[in-house]
């Protein structure tokens, strides 16, 4: 595991309350990273500490678009047929 340090006086002028914190610079970070296509959704829920419908969740109220190529629609069109 890799430590990301944050000055003191940055935690403290930043207005989330401090039970809240940890978790929110994590879901920005996420968001930030797989809006950019640093990280893959998986990745990104991972490091969010979210499933999968919260993280899609998540991009949806921000308008933020999912990462879907032929490839994954394909696994998912393969998945839907063999669930009948």
């Amino acid at each position: 595991m890799k430590l990301i340090e944050i000055p003191g006086d940055v935690l403290t002028a930043i207005k989330i309350p401090k039970t809240e914190l940890e978790q929110t610079i994590k879901i920005e970070l996420a968001i930030t990273l797989y809006q950019k296509g640093a990280i893959s959704l998986g990745k990104a829920r991972k490091l969010a500490g979210l499933n999968k419908w919260e993280f899609l969740e998540e991009l949806g109220k921000r308008k933020i678009p999912r990462h879907y190529t032929e490839k994954e629609l394909g696994e998912d069109l393969t998945f839907a047929k063999s669930s009948v």
